[in-house]
Parts: structure tokens; sequence; C-alpha cells
């Protein structure tokens, strides 16, 4: 039977606009507390006022479209100024040029899809590779199912560090590009960029930098004087940076920014149809409509901000970060997973007499939304100066989860702790795919109930899909 779309969705006689903005303002009242801290992924939230700001300059554009940069003057104007401020800070060079878009993996699907064109049309090749750590986000793994380019996984070394020794025995003639994160999602490490720049600028393959993360953060982190391995264009075998404006760049979403060390590798990126009978077509990203408001509220965040202001938001985000490094490795139940430098962490088990899991099931019930993670199991934490207030209240609930699951193992096996357990060290990982896959799909049917995600931009399942294929693989060992 087909699921009935809800009267609501298009009523027969308009409403008023008071009553509709009444009504979508109540539509929030099972979402995460993010403005009160408590979330630790995908909001980078500061006030009210701020959130004011953007709105205001998104409502500015709200029509415009950058599909035509010959069109709308004042996008292309604003998205030239923000290029110009992404090349600056991550110290590209005259000839650096980008472009905007409408988030991460936009970003990071157009960076696969224009290094195998370029090595299509410069090598011909035909069966394209890639090399990407362990670590990579999962967007890396969306672009090479959609463009047909192979993954390669470089191994991670005993730090959870992409292991850069084995970098160059995975390099042939296929390899179409090399990835590396600053930082990493999981662990919040930064790989070894320099490292891999030598060996991509020696077999002459092109070396893509996942900054989506940290961009527009990590170069006030050094402002600050904080020591960071290099990562950006001083790099000589760096060919382009993915770094996302609306997260530490704090522009409303969904704005992101792709840019190239010279135009002759960017051109591989572009769209062009001359026969088309609706005129010669030509688009410089993935979308052919693109939002006026993103650009608008971009560029005014920049402006509003400045170097000065991100210095002091990424001195704020620092303190909270290594308040809760110290504060978690002082615990001896627990590790912090990896070497991060900020503003990413993780944190696992240091006993087997505290299962992770059960640890995140406690903090989730102290009003806590953390993230977890698997290969190894973790909590999860994405760090922002407005988490710098709450660090110490974390923290001091922290110590009573681990307390309470280590007086009573059982917690293990119980809630959402068994199903991750379950599902993170489940041998059938196709059939994870599959199960999961199914689930996920009716939650898309027309008029289907909400889902509560558990995780940000999709990486793990939702809450309900993990726990009916946890049952379907118990079902399944039983039958056998």
């Amino acid at each position: 039977m087909t699921p009935q779309t809800p009267r609501s969705a298009l009523p027969e006689q308009g409403r008023a606009t008071a009553e509709v903005l009444q009504q979508l303002r109540g539509y929030d009242r099972d979402d995460p507390a993010y403005k009160d801290g408590r979330l630790w992924s995908l909001v980078y939230y500061l006030d009210p006022a701020h959130d004011d700001f953007l709105a205001q300059a998104y409502q500015a554009y709200a029509s415009a479209n950058g599909l035509n940069p010959g069109a709308f003057k004042s996008l292309k104007r604003f998205e030239s100024e923000i290029i110009a401020a992404a090349a600056r800070l991550q110290h590209g060079g005259p000839e650096t040029c980008g472009v905007v878009t409408s988030g991460g993996t936009e970003s990071c699907l157009l960076a696969v899809k224009t290094y195998r064109d370029l090595a299509r049309a410069t090598r011909r090749v035909r069966s394209p590779e890639m090399i990407v750590p362990a670590t990579a986000h999962v967007a890396w793994f969306k672009a090479s199912e959609y463009f047909g380019v192979r993954l390669r996984q470089l191994p991670l070394d005993d730090r959870l560090h992409a292991d850069v020794s084995k970098l160059e025995a995975m390099i042939n003639r296929r390899t179409v590009m090399i990835l590396g994160s600053a930082p990493e999602y999981p662990h919040g490490s930064i790989d070894p960029i320099a490292a891999m720049g030598e060996i991509a600028q020696r077999h002459g393959v092109p070396l893509h930098v996942d900054a989506c993360v940290g961009g527009f953060i990590l170069p006030f982190m050094e402002m600050n004087g904080i020591a960071l391995p290099t990562w950006d264009y001083r790099v000589p075998g760096v060919t382009s940076i993915s770094a996302d404006l609306h997260k530490y760049g704090f522009a409303a979403k969904g704005a992101s920014t792709l840019t190239y060390r010279h135009l002759e590798l960017m051109k591989h990126q572009m769209f062009v149809q001359a026969d088309w009978p609706g005129g010669v077509f030509a688009s410089p990203a993935l979308l052919g409509t693109r939002p006026g408001g993103a650009y608008a509220a971009a560029w005014a965040a920049l402006q509003h901000f400045g170097v000065d202001g991100y210095r002091e938001l990424a001195s704020r985000t620092s303190q909270a970060f290594e308040r809760m490094r110290d504060g978690i490795e002082r615990m001896p139940e627990l590790r912090v997973l990896g070497e991060p430098l900020g503003p990413l962490l993780a944190y696992g088990s240091a006993t087997p007499a505290v299962n992770i899991f059960a640890v995140g099931d406690q903090m989730d019930a102290r009003g806590w939304l953390v993230n977890r993670l698997q290969f190894p199991d973790g909590l999860h934490a994405m760090i922002t100066a407005q988490h710098l207030p709450v660090v110490d209240d974390y923290l001091r609930d922290l110590r009573d989860a681990v307390a309470t699951v280590k007086a009573d193992p059982s917690l293990a096996d119980k809630g959402h702790a068994a199903t991750y357990g379950m599902m993170a060290h489940l041998p059938l990982r196709g059939m994870v795919r599959h199960k999961v896959l199914q689930l996920f799909a009716d939650s898309y049917r027309a008029g289907a109930a909400p889902l509560s995600l558990d995780a940000p931009d999709g990486a793990h399942a939702p809450k309900p899909l993990l726990e009916r294929v946890a049952a379907r693989y118990v079902a399944w060992r039983q039958r056998r």
C-alpha cells in the first residue's frame, strides 16, 4: 500500500503567513539543543544575533541565481572575493583559482571528477584509481561510486595516522589523484601532507587536501601560535584544497570553497554544452541553479569577522579543545584516539571494564548528543567556540557516565550500546550495507515519519535502522 502524503504538505487553500511561520517554528521541538552547546556535530552556531545577521544577508539575495555569472554580477563578485580570501589563507599564489560550492561533499565530488578527466585527457587513463587514507571522509567514497574511480585505501599506522611509508608502492599508471585531510574527521589528525606532497610530485600525481573542516580555522590557530604541520599550498605537491565556509567560517549552510593551484587544472572541472537548443551552456560546478543567498551570507560572514574575529573564535575553540582533551586524558578509564591537534577529538575506552558505547548511552541520557565511531570503537566531538562555556559540564557528566558503566558492566548489553557493539563488529559488512540501504530508502517514501539521525553528514545510519539490522543479523545466525 502506498503511503498517503500528509494533508498538511499541500493544503487545498493557502494559509496566513503568521500561522504558517508559527507552525514552522514548532517543528524544531524534537531537534537537538544545539543552541545550548549540547550537540557536538552538524551545527556551527554562535548566537541569535549572528543567525539574524546571516539571515538578513541571505534574504537580500535569496532570489538571485548563480547559474549565469554574467547575469548576476553581484554573485560573481561575491564568489571572486570569497575565493581570494580562501587563497590568501591557504598561501595560494597569483594563479590560484576556484569556485564556491554548496558544501564539502560537492567540493570533494568535483575534485574527483576533475582529476579523473585530467588523467583521461593527458594520460589516456581509462580505469582510474585514487588513493585515500582509511580515515578519509565518506564523501570520497561517494565520489568513487558516482564517478567510477576505484578507491584504494592507505592504511593507518599504530598512531592512527595515514601510513605514508606505504603510499609510494600504491601508485601506478592508473592513479589519478592522492588525498590528504587537514584534519581527518574520525580522530582529528592532520595527515602528513608534506611527505605526501613529495611523493605526489615525484610521480606527477595531483594531491588534493580535504580541509573542509580545517580550512577556515587552522590558519587562525596557526596565527595564534599553535604549531601545526604544513598542509596547504606551501607544500609544492598540493594541487587543490576544499574548505567549508559553513563550518568554521560560520557562514550559512551551504557554502564551501574548492580552489586549485592554477586554472589549467580547474578547466577539467567545468562542463560545456555547445549544441543544446536552449543555447550554449557552461557550468563551473555540479549545480546548475546556485543559491545567491548562500554566496551573500558567506561573503558577509567573512567581512563581519575579519582576521581578528576569526582569530578570537579560533582561540576560544582551542581553549575548549585543550580543556576537553586534558580532562579526558586525566580519566584513567579513557584514552584519546590518535594525536588530534584540534578542533576534532575522539576518545575510547582504556580498559575492558568500561564499554565506550555504554558511556555514550549515559551521555545521551544526560542530554548530550554524542557520535559513535568504529575501527576502533569511540565517541567523537567536533568542538566549536560555543562549547567553551559547557566543557566543564560535559567532563563532569562524562566522569559520572564512566563511573556508572564501570559499576554496572551489564550496561554494555543494553540499549544502543548493544546495537553499536554488534554493528561495529559484524563480519558480514555486505549484509549490513544491503539492509541499511533497504531500510534507509524506506524512510524516504512520501509522508514517511522523520528519523532521528545519530551522526554528522550521513556518516552513520539512524539508530532505528541499526537496531533492525542487528536484529536481522541475530535471526540470520539463529537460522544457521
